[in-house]
C-alpha cells in the first residue's frame, strides 16, 4: 500500500470513528450556521483536528487544506492534503445516516492517493494512481451503460448558487427524458464514490469545492471513468461544476445538456 494512502486511511477511521459516535448522542452537537444554507457543527472541527494530528505526526512538512480550517501551509507546499472532514453535515445533523470523510493527497498537482469513508456502513473506498479503486479490499469498476437509456444518476442541488437554479432545472428536465432515475444523497464524495463502485451510473453536480470533490474525483478515475466539467474540459477544478461516470454515460450526458447551459456553466 502506498505509505500516504495508509497513513490517510488511519485518518479518515479516526475522523470516522468520532463521527459516528457522536451521531448517538444527537444533544451533543452544536450545528451553526457558517454561509448561505451552510452548515457547520461541532463534530465537524473535532473529527478535522483528529485528522490533522495524524497527518502532522507522519508528514509535518506537508500542506494541508481542509473546509473548515482553511489552509496550514507546511514548509513542502507540492504535497497537499485536502481534507472534508464530514461530507454531508446536513444530513448529519438532521440524523439522516448518509455522510463521509474525505481525504485527497495531491502531489504538484495530481491527486495521487484519495479516502472516502463512509463509518455508518463502515465502507471504506480507497484509491492509489495507477493502482485502480477499492471499497474494502475489493476492486471497483464503474457502471458498463453504454449511453443514458436506463441510467441513475446522481446529483446535488445548488442550493448554495440559487442563482443556476433555472439553468439547473432545465438540464434536469432534458437529462430526465432520457435516463431512468434520480438520486440525490446529500454527500458529493459518496455520490462520486457510488459512480466508481457502479451504484449509479453517472454524476453531475454546480459549485463543488475541492476538499467536496478531490478524493471522489480520484476513485472514479481510478475504476475506468471520466470526470469534466459541463463543456468536457478541466476547469471543475476552478468552477467546481463537475460531470462524473464512464466514458460513454459522460459524453451522453454533455451531448445531452448542451444546449440547456447558461453561459455562467460553460466556463
Amino acid at each position: 500500500m502506498h505509505p500516504m494512502l495508509n497513513i490517510a486511511v488511519r485518518a479518515a477511521r479516526k475522523g470516522g470513528n468520532l463521527i459516528a459516535k457522536n451521531y448517538e448522542t444527537p444533544d451533543a452537537i452544536e450545528a451553526s450556521q457558517k454561509g448561505n444554507n451552510d452548515f457547520v457543527t461541532n463534530v465537524d472541527r473535532d473529527a478535522e483536528k483528529l485528522i490533522i494530528d495524524v497527518i502532522q505526526k507522519s508528514y509535518p512538512q506537508h500542506t494541508i487544506i481542509s473546509e473548515e480550517c482553511g489552509e496550514l501551509a507546511g514548509e513542502d507546499q507540492d504535497v497537499q492534503w485536502v481534507i472534508d472532514p464530514l461530507d454531508g453535515t446536513t444530513n448529519f445533523i438532521k440524523r439522516l445516516p448518509h455522510f463521509a470523510v474525505s481525504i485527497a493527497v495531491r502531489i504538484k498537482g495530481r491527486t495521487e492517493v484519495a479516502v472516502v469513508y463512509d463509518p455508518m456502513r463502515n465502507e471504506l473506498f480507497t484509491a492509489a494512481r495507477g493502482q485502480g479503486a477499492q471499497l474494502n479490499g475489493y476492486r471497483l469498476r464503474s457502471s458498463n451503460a453504454r449511453d443514458l437509456d436506463g441510467t441513475i444518476l446522481a446529483t446535488g442541488f445548488p442550493f448554495k448558487l440559487k442563482q443556476h437554479s433555472a439553468s439547473y432545472f432545465r438540464i434536469l428536465e432534458t437529462l430526465f427524458s432520457q435516463c431512468a432515475d434520480f438520486r440525490r444523497t446529500g454527500s458529493a464524495a459518496l455520490d462520486l464514490a457510488y459512480v466508481a463502485a457502479g451504484r449509479v451510473d453517472g454524476f453531475f453536480e454546480i459549485g463543488l469545492k475541492p476538499w467536496d470533490f478531490s478524493g471522489g474525483e480520484l476513485l472514479v478515475r481510478e475504476a475506468g471513468g471520466v470526470v469534466t466539467d459541463f463543456v468536457g474540459g478541466h476547469n471543475y477544478i476552478s468552477s467546481g461544476n463537475l460531470v462524473a461516470g464512464n466514458p460513454r454515460v459522460v459524453k451522453s450526458l454533455l451531448s445531452t445538456i448542451r444546449d440547456s447551459l447558461s453561459d455562467a456553466l460553460k466556463r
